[in-house]
Order: structure tokens, then C-alpha cells, then sequence
């Protein structure tokens, strides 16, 4: 069985040598600072989630790995640009991501918004031009734009932010998490697989373990908030119950969500079983962000 936390930690580093060969542009750029701001938030020490997800789906069908890199890399960036975004004072107001002062308290206000808007901006011109038919770049394309953008991840975050302050239901806060997080996840798996040439089942069944794949993340991310270790996680925990936000936590209590992430991740397990051993790389991360929780 592989070693999961190797191939992670592995599978990152050839992520940051992608993301370095893209973002070396001191050459081209007429704004260096903009480049500074995008590359000190990109190069802070995210894990690279969505990328890996990408590649392991590339490799599951047997797919292009090179534009599978390039596409994480795109994912990235704009992942990278929300977490920007999300810190700034008028969202969830953030001192300190992954260990280091977030990007506006570095570089101010405007530069990190602008800074954001490099990200997503280059992140489609890595994607027009992948080295790929034409008609998947188009697919993959949409598939990120439709998984980012206003049913995506931000229209995810416009209702976690309306939702501060008020009651809310776990329906209602599944629905905020399937946008503002899942929606990345699917679109990090379901690009990969497009890297490739994927029968409709096997999407069918990828965009099922994206979804509770994203939800499990989602779930155990809540739980972290609470009783997670400020150290390891790189940044403030109880900021959740600061801004009154709806967690599962909150609504269920620790034990009752710690079930339910345990729940979530045997069905994103269970929607792997018709590809067998070829899945054991997806089926281990699941367990992987379980035990993050601990």
C-alpha cells in the first residue's frame, strides 16, 4: 500500500516546481509588486489539495499528466486568490494564514485584492493554453469557471457571509459548504479526468466522491476550528464562533459531526468501488483528512 503521506508530501513538490515555472515572469510583468503579493501568498505552504486531486484523477484514467499539473497549478492559483480575498477585513478579517501574516496585512488592502485577481486572471490563460484537443480545454475551462464563479465557490461564500449572525439549519449549511468548498473539489476531480478520456460512468461516479469528499473536508475543517492545534493549522482557531458562524460543531455538537465526517468519508468511499485497486490513491486521501481531526 502506498504511503500516503509520502506520495502527498511528493505530489506537492511537484506542484510548487509547476507553479514556480508558470509564475516566473519578472521578465514580462510591468507591476513587480503584483507578482511579490501573488507569489507570497501561492508560495505560504498550502498542501495542495485541489492539484493533487487532479493528477490522482488523471492517473486513475490513465491521462495526460503534464496538462493535469498545469491544470492543479490553474486550481491553485485561483484556490490562492480566494484565500486572499476571504482574509480581508470586510470578509473574514484574518491576521495570519498558514503561520505568516495574511497578504493585506503585508502589502495593504488594495495590492492583496489586486494580487487575488492576478491569480484567477493567469490562472485561465495557464488553461486556454494547455497542450490539449480543443474541445477538452473548452470542457475544463467551464467546468473551473462554473466551479469558481457565481454557483461555485462564490456564490458558497456570499452565503456563508450572509449566514453570519443567523440561525440556520444543516440543510442550509450543507448547501453553503457544497458551493464555497465542495464546488473546487468536484472541479479539481472532474478536470483531471478530462485530462484523460473518461467513460460517463466513471464521472457519474467521481463527482460523487467529489461530494462527499469536499463535504468530509468541510466537516473535519469545523471541527479543527474548535479544538485544532493554532501551531499545526498555521492560523487562529475559534474564529468561526467569533463571526457567529454556522458550523457542524455547532449545530451537532463535536461528537455528533465527528460521526458525521466519518459518515460522509464511507460514502466518497463507496462511490470509488467500480474502479477497484486503481482507486486505493483517492481512497486513502479520504482517510488522510479524516484523521486530521485527531
Amino acid at each position: 500500500m502506498t504511503d500516503i503521506k509520502q506520495l502527498l508530501k511528493d505530489y506537492a513538490a511537484d506542484s510548487d516546481r509547476v507553479l514556480n515555472e508558470l509564475m516566473d515572469l519578472e521578465e514580462n510583468i510591468i507591476a513587480p509588486k503584483l507578482l511579490t503579493a501573488m507569489r507570497y501568498t501561492l508560495f505560504s505552504g498550502g498542501k495542495r489539495l485541489r492539484p493533487i486531486l487532479t493528477r490522482m484523477t488523471a492517473e486513475l484514467l490513465a491521462g495526460d499528466l503534464v496538462s493535469a499539473l498545469k491544470v492543479g497549478a490553474a486550481l491553485e492559483m485561483i484556490h490562492t486568490y480566494s484565500l486572499i480575498h476571504d482574509d480581508l477585513p470586510s470578509m473574514d478579517n484574518d491576521d495570519f494564514r498558514r503561520g505568516k501574516a495574511t497578504n493585506h496585512r503585508v502589502y495593504g488592502e488594495g495590492i492583496a485584492i489586486l494580487a487575488g485577481d492576478g491569480l484567477l486572471t493567469y490562472a485561465f490563460n495557464i488553461l486556454a493554453n494547455l497542450s490539449l484537443p480543443a474541445e477538452k480545454i473548452v470542457r475544463i475551462i467551464q467546468l473551473i469557471s462554473d466551479g469558481a464563479g457565481i454557483n461555485g465557490m462564490v456564490a458558497g461564500q456570499v452565503l456563508d457571509l450572509e449566514a453570519e449572525d443567523r440561525k440556520i439549519g444543516l440543510k442550509e449549511l450543507k448547501e453553503i459548504h457544497r458551493a464555497k468548498t465542495g464546488a473546487l473539489f468536484r472541479t479539481a476531480i472532474l478536470a483531471g479526468a478530462f485530462c484523460a478520456d473518461p467513460e460517463d460512468k466513471e464521472i457519474d461516479a467521481l463527482r460523487k466522491y467529489a461530494n462527499y469528499l469536499g463535504l468530509t473536508f468541510q466537516i473535519v475543517d469545523d471541527i479543527l476550528d474548535v479544538i485544532g492545534d493554532e501551531d499545526k493549522l498555521g492560523k487562529k482557531t475559534g474564529s468561526d464562533e467569533e463571526l457567529n458562524k454556522a458550523t457542524y460543531p455547532k449545530l451537532m455538537g463535536l461528537d455528533q459531526a465527528r460521526a458525521e465526517a466519518e459518515n460522509t468519508a464511507t460514502l466518497a468511499r463507496e462511490s470509488l468501488n467500480m474502479f477497484g485497486e486503481k482507486a486505493d490513491n483517492l481512497l486513502q486521501l479520504i482517510d488522510y483528512i479524516l484523521i486530521r481531526q485527531c
